[in-house]
């Protein structure tokens, strides 16, 4: 490869799809057919998953397209702005939950590292932001913002959430991963004060699981399926594992639960399809980039029409930068995963074609009426984007 060529690769612009298609004005084109070959000069090489990939070395955040296509998501004028900040504090990233009639983000600061203040001792905390107060915010001002959030106070039972989904029949849905002799749990909490809590499961059949992780309702039922890998232990906040870490489903009118998927490193996160036949699950086996030839891999599933197990696992997609974490669709069926370097997106047919570019860990994510927000530890994120989320009410 010539010296121009390679240069080529940092130097690609969206002036090969602006013909055709309107580009927000953060959007970044990255030509596949310009780095598939970078030839035995290239000094650029990533010996790091933890390290994203950037052939442009433009400036996070900004939207990272890889394929036209992305441009159907994103729309004309989508930008990525923060909307809530504290650098020493890390107070967003885990189990978001949109409720629609509150217009508010429900999330906690489970797994965030040390800026999280989790611990054998200490709780995580569960926090909102209100969508509205986002809105006037952003209207004000062309650049980022800081909307207050505010934190709620639950009961004791709710220890270290870790998942979340819903509303589910006018709830917050969570599992926790529970903290030291304390059980996870999977349990309802009310989104107005005072935010009581009804625990739904805490065992197992008289076993403790290792720490609940994430969890999704199969779409047309109650039926909640949520995954359990050994993150609190690997975090020093639960005992050993005693379980497999596998993905459980439970049918809270029976009380029945059990297990529907395994062979798994750390599953994680978890979503169906929007018809519910098709089911995906994450694992975040490489840990931030330590064991990189560890999986760092979405799982895709058929969900068996009559049992409701998953079949026939293959693999959908490979994440370039860190672990897909948090996982979630759209309405047409394109599948987003907080990463190590962002929020990537896949289509259907797991081709990456685009990314939400902001060079750190965005380990969850979430639809709302005023776009994709993007929590990232210290910061949370919007990107106004037209691609609407697939519904994730439970009546």
């Amino acid at each position: 490869m010539t010296k121009s060529a390679a240069g080529a690769i940092l130097t690609v612009t969206l002036a090969a799809v602006s013909l055709t298609k309107a580009s927000p004005p953060t959007a970044v084109y990255v030509d596949p057919l310009l780095y598939d070959i970078v030839g035995e000069n290239y000094t650029n090489w990533r010996n790091s998953s933890a390290v994203g990939f950037n052939p442009t070395n433009t400036p996070p955040p900004f939207i990272q397209v890889f394929d036209p296509s992305f441009l159907e998501i994103t729309g004309s004028s989508a930008t990525i702005r923060a909307i809530a900040s504290n650098p020493g504090y890390a107070f967003a990233h885990e189990a978001p939950i949109y409720v629609p009639d509150l217009n508010v983000v429900f999330f906690s600061n489970l797994g965030g590292g040390p800026l999280a203040y989790n611990s054998w001792y200490n709780n995580s905390v569960v926090s909102m932001i209100n969508m509205t107060e986002v809105d006037m915010a952003l209207a004000s001002t062309t650049g980022d913002v800081n909307v207050q959030i505010h934190a709620l106070d639950l009961p004791d039972t709710v220890q270290m959430a870790d998942g979340g989904t819903g509303p589910y029949k006018g709830d917050l849905l969570f599992v926790t991963a529970g903290r030291a002799l304390l059980p996870p749990s999977v349990v309802r909490v009310n989104p107005n004060p005072p935010h009581n809590a009804t625990v739904l499961l805490d065992n197992f059949l008289g076993r403790q699981f290792n720490s609940l992780d994430d969890v999704k309702v199969l779409p047309g039922t109650d039926i909640i399926y949520f995954t359990d890998p050994i993150s609190g232990w690997y975090g020093d906040f639960r005992p050993e594992p005693m379980l497999p870490s596998q993905v459980y489903r439970f049918d809270p009118s029976t009380g029945q639960v059990r297990v529907v998927a395994d062979q798994f490193g750390f599953p994680n996160g978890i979503a169906f399809t929007p018809d519910g036949k098709t089911a995906f699950v994450t694992d975040t086996s490489t840990a931030g980039g330590t064991h990189q030839t560890f999986p760092a891999t979405i799982y895709q599933y058929d969900v068996d029409p009559s049992t409701q197990a998953f079949e026939n696992r293959r693999v959908f997609a490979y994440a370039d930068s860190g672990s897909p974490d948090g996982i979630q669709l759209d309405s047409k069926g394109n599948v987003y995963a907080g990463c190590g370097d962002g929020t990537n997106v896949w289509n259907s047919e797991g081709t990456l074609i685009g990314k939400f570019y902001i060079n750190s860990t965005s380990a969850q994510l979430i639809f709302t009426k005023s776009g994709l927000v993007i929590l990232s530890g210290t910061v949370m994120y919007l990107a106004n984007i037209q691609a609407q989320g697939m519904n994730l009410i439970t009546l």
